[in-house]
């Protein structure tokens, strides 16, 4: 076996969480600076070690024994994909990401106008799409996908004002696709001496919505929590949009190219596309480009879809369209510890979050510790040693 122990690099973001990450790897908690991010893969910003090499170098080296001819094939001797535990102490930037084509045009683009790909400005710095889904590993707060118009209707009328009527019409009049564009372009392109002039009395308005525990009661506060965070910022209006959820542990939410949303917080896996390209809309101090983000939107409406994965016993399958990747859960309990086979002939990264596992070969894995299992290597077997919690990712079909 050539499974190696991975040591991967923490991402101190400053929305991040100076508690989860720490407690997670086993390290003093508090942490003196925020986690935001543990990265496990082969990002070339900051890639994970195994045996004191870059797991970058280790695939360049052996790339069909390390992913497998095939996928070293089609995704040119890379990792398509990366996985995360996140921590979010504080609400993300709200943002959205390109499809295939998008990102392969706009990174072409870019090039051909020489913008430097670690520029500020610089909107496509790969020319790769960027889907992911996020699974909660503790009660998960996040804005996602836009709303049925009609309900949005319902709750800008419950927090109107003389400034924001005009606004409401607009989308109650053209309760569809058409005008939710029409309503988030105009919000997104106001004169900042219009959005300050709007702002104040909406969180008014909010406020006593909240006092009153009125239906939108949770809209209202997270309207509230992201006025003070990032006040004057036209993102806020575009959060009374999108559909606010609540994840509990082990539900998940996949979000394809042109969803909006923002995490806002909790403590996740994210596993996604091994890409940076990121449209902002708001809530940061970041480059936001309008029309670029307005190219790649997408205004389809409803619920957002919540996945608990497919169960076969101790195994939880998240499926999504993604070629990039596939995600498991490994859930045992104390009375139920059959052994789980992971077949070989393809590349897999699995983090250990609670218990702890043996693996065939004499390994064993602890409690935030993770393992990159190479294509060329055996079917590798994992029995836990008690009640015990894994992820487990790969490429997808």
């Amino acid at each position: 076996m050539r499974v190696q122990l991975l040591d991967n690099p923490v991402r101190p973001y400053s929305w991040g969480s100076r508690t989860a990450i720490a407690d997670l790897l086993g390290k003093p908690v508090p942490a003196p600076h925020p986690q935001a991010e543990l990265w496990m893969g082969a990002h070339p910003g900051d890639p994970s070690r195994a045996a004191d090499e870059s797991l970058v170098d280790v695939l360049t080296n052996d790339p069909a024994g390390q992913l497998g001819e095939a996928v070293a094939a089609r995704w040119d001797g890379r990792l398509p994909f990366l996985l995360k535990v996140l921590a979010a102490e504080e609400p993300l930037s709200l943002q959205a990401h390109p499809s295939a084509e998008q990102a392969a045009e706009g990174y072409a683009r870019e090039e051909a106008r020489r913008i430097a790909r670690d520029a500020a400005n610089r909107n496509y710095p790969d020319p790769t799409p960027k889907p992911e889904l996020l699974c909660a590993l503790t009660e998960f707060h996040a804005l996602a996908g836009f709303r049925d118009p009609h309900r949005s209707v319902e709750l800008l009328q419950a927090v109107s004002t003389p400034g924001l009527g005009p606004y409401v019409d607009l989308l109650a009049g053209e309760p569809n696709r058409d005008g939710l564009r029409a309503l988030f372009t105009t919000w997104i392109t106001l004169p900042q001496p219009a959005i300050d002039g709007l702002l104040p009395d909406l969180l008014d308005e909010c406020v006593l919505h909240v006092k009153e525990h009125g239906p939108f009661e949770q809209e209202c506060r997270t309207v509230l929590e992201l006025g003070e965070s990032y006040p004057g910022d036209a993102g806020v209006l575009a959060a009374l949009l999108l559909n606010r959820l609540v994840l509990q542990p082990g539900e998940a939410i996949f979000l394809p190219a042109g969803n909006l949303h923002a995490y806002l917080r909790g403590t996740g896996i994210e596993v996604l596309a091994n890409s940076d390209n990121v449209l902002r809309g708001g809530l940061t101090p970041k480059h936001v480009d309008v029309p670029e983000l307005l190219r790649v939107l997408d205004f389809t409406y409803g619920d957002m879809a919540v996945t608990t994965g497919d169960v076969s016993g101790a195994r939880h399958l998240y499926r999504t369209p993604a070629p990039e990747f596939e995600l498991s859960r490994l859930e045992w309990t104390e009375d139920a510890r059959e052994p789980v086979t992971l077949p070989g002939g393809a590349p897999r990264i699995l983090v250990v979050i609670d218990g702890s596992l043996a693996v065939s070969g004499g390994l064993s894995l602890d409690r935030g510790q993770s393992l990159w299992i190479p294509a060329s290597d055996p079917d590798v077997i994992l029995t836990p040693t008690g009640r015990t919690r894994a992820f487990v990712a790969t490429p997808g079909a």
